[in-house]
């Protein structure tokens, strides 16, 4: 959970780098949570909520995304070639700093 939070926090940042662990659980956290507001959406007869959760975590997912692509070395653009993203999403980031800033298992 606290990853989900910390993407949160820092839902406008764009420059840095999210390891393999900060983006795939703010995921895993995402889904939950988009699922059970979705669930209690369709309880109450309001299917707009889950559009609202969705547009409101929208900004945060697009840049922990970038700072995924830049932990292995890549430019955030990367997102948009679909496959591609999702393998560089899971190969381990580069050691130490690179371009983008300082490795972000060192520096936790």
């Amino acid at each position: 959970m606290s990853y989900y939070i910390k993407a949160l926090k820092n839902y406008a940042t764009f420059s840095g780098r999210a390891s393999r662990s900060d983006y795939w659980y703010f995921i895993l956290v995402n889904m939950i949570v988009s699922f059970v507001i979705g669930f209690i959406g369709g309880l109450i007869h309001v299917p707009a909520i889950g559009g609202l959760y969705s547009l409101a975590v929208l900004l945060p997912s697009i840049a922990v995304g970038v700072r995924r692509m830049h932990d292995v070395g890549k430019s955030g653009w990367f997102l948009l070639i679909p496959l591609y993203n999702l393998f560089l999403a899971i190969t381990a980031g580069t050691s130490g700093p690179n371009d983008y800033g300082a490795d972000p298992l060192l520096s936790a």
